[in-house]
């Protein structure tokens, strides 16, 4: 990745001081407006009563949003309005092959679609209180499927494709779906092999288009009938029936926990939860007007997950254009070099690995690097004075192919699911010269709870409560964390929070109270301006044999700022004194070092060589002392592997989180030898 060409070299050779030259002139002359503050970022929460805070601009829990605008409550109401503002604008498309353009739908078009889809499985003799399970990458056929169901209060339950045939059959099973969407015959293959009955489902409808007559499938399951979605709308074409609106205390999705702590459960989200959510995230931003007829979204983060399905609510609410993805993560940035969206919801580990590669290439070259930090320094400066662009000398010389991977037409990017490093967060918000809003959340409220003002310039935290959320924090003296410190666990209450688990009454009073507060079980603490900091898990906390508490997660984090560390699993239980890890090192990096030390071998050599683990445990103590971690929260042995976790690989979620038990699962016998060697 070449972000600097020989031309932009010579410019550079003139000077430091040329160029800081024409940066000033350039901004004088071309008058940039700073970006209008919509609140203090000295005050981004306000304390109630009770320890309860809630966003500076309300007065009190009356004030939640839980619409849009005032006037919207459910989707459907959302996408009516779409309809009306871009009714023969594209809204939806795909590519069919690289080198090909996006082919686009209308919204009106779309709308029809869907109409015949709903009515289709109405006279396929699906009711209204009936769940329709889907499972397939991001196409359009998803969107519409969702929009014809909800269209007639028809409620989906969509399946993570990497749940596998054993969890998928638990959530049809539970659900007792008589019918669901497959994107095509080999995953319907997948859902039909498992050694669970599917008992409930009657039919299967086949997204993708196909001329077979799906006799292999026929004969797998014969009791089932097999269609596909052009047979569905021509059944609703030939039998159209009137809509069916949902209410706002309707069903409007089971979204399933993707399963990294064990069987999934279906967290009850309804149309007010979600509107709520993306009511309050736009009126925050509202003056950016991200979200409008101009906006275009490139879909590629799971639409299983409440995230990508609220990103698409948003941006068809306002009449904008969702553009899907090859359903090849190694094609996403060639679509969006053609697509050039304007937003990008993303997660840490995908920037972080963009800026590991472009760091890499850079640091091939002193010109370059000092290139780098030169236009970092001023950008920086810039961000700091609420200027966001561009247009300046450092974008022409530095930035522009940056932006180019990019489509480079970003306005706005919001990053959750993970926290991202200041270094990164800063290197983007230069690089890409756009809005980066970092938020939390969890499924159980609906994605988003906190989120970073636009003009917030400083990381380490998730800035304050949106509109639609009360958040309070609760004692965790097993880790001697206490709400009068500022400190403890994150409790949510409002119209974003679930209605529960789905058939899991047990499961729903650990984490719903009586009083309606959702516990998170993330600890977390108020910073002196109101916004606040996650710190650590309390559900992945353990005891080791002194006594002592470890949250590993606050240790990986630590951990991950190695510059050798691509990945880690910190692990340890309450007969050991210390914990190890499982370290993927970060090749490139381990692979330089190895050559400038005259160590040989390949990447997988390197991993099993003692004297290379020796170093990068060296490397890591050195970051976990720095880090602030404690002498007994520091990991006495590690075990390098060269195989990066994945989602193909069953040790990373939909959602690119660690699944720690597969992990610990799938390492055990490595974790075992570990503690062996150190006794």
């Amino acid at each position: 990745m070449d972000i600097l060409n020989d031309k932009m070299m010579l410019a550079a050779a003139a000077g430091v001081v040329g160029a800081t030259a024409l940066i000033t002139s350039h901004y004088m002359l071309s008058n940039h407006p700073k970006i209008t503050p919509i609140g203090d970022t000295e005050c981004q929460s306000k304390l109630l009563k009770d320890g309860v805070r809630v966003s500076p601009y309300l007065q009190d829990e009356s004030e939640l949003i839980s619409s849009y605008k005032g006037k919207f409550h459910t989707t459907y109401e959302c996408f009516q309005n779409g309809l009306n503002i871009s009714r023969h604008c594209p809204f939806l498309g795909e590519r069919t092959g690289p080198n090909k353009e996006y082919e686009w739908i209308t919204y009106q078009q779309a709308h029809d679609k869907a109409q015949r889809i709903g009515s289709g499985l109405l006279q396929l003799g699906i009711k209204s209180d009936d769940f329709i399970c889907i499972l397939g990458n991001n196409r359009p056929e998803w969107t519409l499927v969702d929009l014809g169901c909800t269209m007639y209060s028809i409620v989906m339950a969509p399946l993570y494709e990497t749940l596998g045939s054993e969890s998928s059959a638990y959530i049809i099973n539970q659900t007792e779906c008589p019918l669901i969407f497959c994107e095509d015959e080999e995953k319907s293959k997948m859902l039909l092999s498992g050694a669970d009955p599917l008992k409930s489902v009657k039919i299967i409808v086949l997204m993708k288009p196909t001329t077979t007559d799906h006799k292999e499938l026929k004969e797998l399951k014969p009791h089932i009938k097999f269609v596909t979605l052009a047979d569905v709308e021509t059944l609703g074409e030939n039998n159209p029936r009137e809509h069916n609106p949902p209410k706002p205390s309707d069903l409007f999705s089971l979204s399933y926990t993707s399963g990294s702590t064990g069987t999934p459960k279906g967290v009850m989200i309804t149309h007010r939860n979600i509107v709520s959510v993306f009511g309050a995230v736009i009126d925050m931003i509202a003056e950016y007007s991200p979200y409008n007829t101009d906006t275009v979204h490139i879909s590629y983060l799971p639409l299983p997950h409440a995230f990508e399905r609220i990103n698409q609510i948003a941006v068809y609410t306002t009449g904008g254009k969702i553009g899907f993805f090859q359903r090849d993560i190694k094609l996403l940035f060639d679509d969006i070099k053609v697509l050039k969206p304007t937003i990008f919801p993303t997660v840490p580990r995908l920037l972080n690995r963009i800026y590991d590669k472009i760091n890499a290439d850079v640091s091939k070259s002193l010109l370059k690097k000092k290139l780098l930090e030169w236009a970092l320094a001023s950008k920086s400066r810039e961000i700091k004075q609420l200027i966001v662009r561009r247009d300046s000398i450092w974008d022409k010389l530095v930035f522009k192919k940056i932006q180019d991977i990019f489509g480079g037409n970003i306005k706005f990017m919001v990053t959750g699911s993970a926290p991202l490093s200041d270094k990164v967060l800063t290197f983007f918000r230069c690089a890409l010269g756009c809005l980066i809003f970092e938020g939390y959340g969890q499924t159980e409220a609906t994605a988003v709870v906190t989120m970073t003002l636009p003009q917030e310039y400083k990381s380490g935290h998730v800035g304050g409560p949106l509109r639609s959320s009360l958040l309070k924090l609760v004692d965790v003296p097993e880790s001697e964390y206490y709400a009068k410190d500022g400190k403890g666990e994150i409790c949510v209450k409002g119209p974003s929070v679930t209605k529960g688990y789905y058939k899991l009454p047990d499961k729903t009073s650990e984490i719903l109270d009586k009083d309606g507060w959702l516990h998170t079980q993330d600890v977390g603490m108020w910073l002196p301006n109101g916004a606040l900091k996650i710190i650590d898990r309390k559900k992945n906390i353990f005891k080791l044999s002194q006594g002592e508490y470890i949250a590993p997660e606050k240790n990986e984090n630590v951990y991950s700022q190695c510059p050798f560390v691509a990945q880690v699993f910190v692990d340890g239980h309450s007969l050991q004194a210390y914990t190890v890890a499982i370290v993927v090192p970060d090749e490139e990096v381990l692979c330089n070092w190895a050559k400038n030390e005259g160590v040989e071998g390949n990447f997988d050599e390197l991993c099993a060589n003692k004297h290379v683990k020796d170093h990068i445990l060296r490397e890591m103590h050195t970051f976990g002392k720095n880090g602030g971690l404690k002498r007994f929260e520091q990991v006495k042995d590690i075990f390098l592997d060269s195989q990066l976790f994945t989602i193909e690989n069953g040790l990373l979620s939909p959602t690119l989180k660690s699944k720690r038990i597969a992990l610990r699962k799938y390492f055990k016998d490595h974790i075992n030898k570990l503690y062996e060697s150190n006794m």
